[in-house]
């Protein structure tokens, strides 16, 4: 198959009233990626001259989101004649007059067909010399979708949609999967002479069929085994199984390539996920968007990556993180929050209750316990005591802290930025930081404490303090007599 032997038209034009959205339906997403764009990428793999989508309902916001996705791909507009057939017989007008190849037709509501199923359906078709190949089904309940009717020899002899369909041929339980291959001189005659006398009042591209066939042509419909691959979204019931089957063939392909989930039923994966062997996935996590895991890596249970970047035997467990860059063999939660800029250094922990957001973290720093870092650089071999904030915000502008290697920052301490704890420097525990730390100074407020004798008593007389605090005095008075 080669490129100047194939083209690809992919019907958008759709309304999908049945989704009940302002979204248009082509765009509702599984997998991380929109339904066209899966839809785009399989024509893809095809390596196609030419890609179109034909487009109508929300056009300019349809068009864009293809652009953007695939580039190259030629928009055209549906008219106001409505029907498959006159979506294709536009498509085909802005092909260049002088392709005589194949011609794929795809839904963009239908993401889990595959080009290696569509690359034996073309290959099939062009060794039979055929006008028209179609992808087909066995459907025990085919309520709804048009069928192949075949003559007593079993050979195609056209297609119809059920609200044109005597009780005879809505018995037939094979389904016409939508999935077409044509020849283009037989697909331009047979549109040609496509009406739209029918329940609908649409040119139907299904009429192909029987045209063709009058015409002398040959047509067949060859049925497939994984119904999947032809399950189209009409509406969000459809959609939640159509992801949810597209997730349970992502999480598969996984695991044959050495990653351990170990229960594929709490585990969501989206379709651009990186995965290394030997990587382990525990329930509750969701890998969304290019999120990329090395080997070795144990993530979850229940954790969220977003377009995260997991180094060799790294471990994150019940934590949230996006856009954030994790070396190898780090720690981090339970319980994180890891905002976008966050980068932490081979051997580097982020622990439990910790928020942190632009922050470079170098190797072997920590940050353990219920602090706030962000927009914060800390060198290496540094440690970040419980329940520190770094106070980056001014109430107008944010400003960054710097804090080197091998620092120790005590406990409670606020970091009020712009600020520079250089090198082997200490901060005592309760230090607010307002000014920058020579290396290896310790940093401290000195504020001597005030022990003021009786206040609970002569304060708070009758309380549970104020009874144990006289309880005591008394105990004391009686030992000093004693």
């Amino acid at each position: 198959m080669t490129a100047q032997q194939l083209a690809v038209v992919i019907l958008a034009a759709g309304q999908g009233t049945r989704m009940r959205s302002a979204t248009p339906k082509v765009l509702h997403r599984i997998g991380g990626r929109s339904l066209i764009a899966h839809v785009l990428d399989t024509a893809a793999g095809l390596s196609p001259q030419t890609v179109i989508a034909v487009v109508r309902h929300e056009r300019r916001l349809v068009s864009q989101a293809i652009v953007d996705h695939a580039p190259h791909t030629l928009i055209v507009e549906q008219d106001e004649v409505p029907g498959t057939g006159r979506a294709v017989e536009l498509a085909l007008a802005a092909l260049p007059a002088d392709f005589d190849g194949s011609i794929v037709v795809l839904s963009g509501d239908v993401p889990l067909i595959d080009a290696p199923t569509l690359r034996g359906l073309v290959a099939g078709h062009v060794s039979e010399g055929r006008g028209m190949t179609l992808l087909s089904a066995i459907f025990e309940d085919p309520t709804g979708l048009g069928r192949i009717v075949r003559d007593g020899s079993g050979i195609m002899r056209g297609i119809v949609e059920e609200k044109d369909a005597d009780e005879a041929q809505r018995r037939i339980t094979e389904i016409n999967g939508g999935v077409y291959v044509f020849a283009r001189p037989a697909l331009e005659a047979a549109l040609a002479e496509i009406g739209t006398d029918n329940a609908q009042g649409e040119k139907y591209l299904t009429d192909a069929a029987a045209r063709i066939l009058a015409a002398g042509g040959g047509v067949d419909a060859v049925a497939t085994d994984d119904t999947w691959l032809i399950a189209g979204v009409n509406d969000r019931a459809q959609l939640a199984d159509v992801g949810r089957e597209l997730n349970r063939r992502i999480v598969l392909a996984h695991q044959r390539a050495g990653v351990t989930v170990q229960d594929p039923a709490t585990t969501w994966i989206d379709a651009d996920v990186s995965i290394e062997a030997d990587a382990e996935i525990l329930p509750g996590s969701f890998l969304h968007g290019a999120t990329s895991i090395a080997a070795g890596a144990v993530i979850g249970p229940d954790t969220t990556l977003v377009d995260c970047e997991v180094g060799e035997g790294a471990r994150i467990r019940r934590s949230e993180a996006t856009l954030a860059v994790f070396g190898a063999g780090v720690s981090v939660g339970p319980y994180s929050y890891i905002r976008p800029g966050t980068e932490l250094g081979d051997g580097g922990k982020i622990g439990a209750f910790v928020e942190t957001k632009n922050a470079k973290i170098g190797d072997g720093s920590k940050v353990p316990h219920l602090s706030y870092v962000g927009d914060a650089v800390i060198g290496t071999g540094s440690n970040v005591g419980a329940g520190t904030i770094v106070a980056n915000y001014d109430g107008v502008q944010k400003h960054q802290a710097v804090v080197g290697d091998g620092v120790r920052i005590g406990s409670k301490n606020v970091l009020v930025s712009p600020v520079t704890i250089e090198d082997g420097a200490y901060t005592a525990a309760g230090t607010v930081v307002r000014k920058n730390v020579p290396a290896g100074s310790l940093a401290m407020n000195v504020a001597p404490q005030r022990n003021i004798e009786g206040w609970v008593v002569e304060n708070r007389p009758g309380t549970d303090s104020a009874i144990a605090a006289q309880g005591s005095a008394e105990a004391r008075e009686e030992g000093d007599r004693g």
